[in-house]
């Protein structure tokens, strides 16, 4: 989901299925996060709505934004009880949905793809209200797994350098935690997901915004 209308290309969703990342992702977030009925929960870069879903049908609260157009389109019609919007996701996010702070905000497989992840970050900051909960997702990238891509000449089909689009900023554990304190999170909690520890295909982090 990058920064602006103008820079993306629609992602193109077809069915209500997770994609991808998804199934070892959500597994991850299940283990840091159980948002209880009744709980505000927005989703930024929602895709088809599938985790947003859950939430809806446990009785939480739930917001959804994207940039794809077919993507929010299937997540409406799969949860008509949840908001779902065209949006981009900046620090000026909460005035542009016109919602009140939420308690948990979570954005799975997004960061890796904006130019301007400290303004990203910042707005999902200002949308949690104070002691709320922020779960982040994105491929891991740590110095083993960097290691035994390069020992394994693997280089060049994991960063797809040809490929239109696609991931353009890639982190690891320190430099991520790094970026969500720096907007005031505290308390990073850190899950690998997918594969074996330390070649992880992804990473979680749920972060807490102080109480005052």
């Amino acid at each position: 989901m990058p920064d602006t209308k103008a820079d993306y290309i629609d992602y193109g969703w077809e069915t209500a299925e997770p994609e991808g990342a998804a199934p070892y992702v959500n597994r991850a977030i299940d283990r840091l996060i159980d948002p209880p009925p009744g709980s505000r929960v927005l989703d930024v870069g929602c895709g088809n709505g599938f985790l947003a879903a859950r939430y809806a049908d446990r009785g939480c609260s739930v917001v959804g934004i994207d940039l794809s157009q077919s993507g929010i389109a299937i997540a409406r019609r799969q949860s008509p009880q949840a908001r779902f919007e065209v949006a981009a996701a900046d620090d000026r996010l909460l005035e542009r949905l016109g919602e009140q702070p939420f308690d948990y905000v979570i954005s799975t497989e997004v960061i890796e793809h904006l130019y301007a992840p400290d303004t990203f970050v910042r707005g999902i900051y200002r949308a949690l209200h104070a002691g709320g909960t922020a779960v982040i997702s994105t491929p891991y990238h740590g110095y083993g797994k960097n290691l035994a891509l390069a020992l394994t000449d693997c280089f060049d089909g994991h960063w797809h350098p040809a490929r239109r689009g696609g991931h353009i900023k890639f982190w690891s554990r320190k430099s991520l935690i790094r970026l969500l304190r720096e907007a005031g999170f505290e308390r990073c909690e850190f899950r690998g997901a997918g594969r074996t520890p330390y070649l992880w295909k992804s990473m979680v982090i749920a972060a807490r915004r102080p109480d005052a």
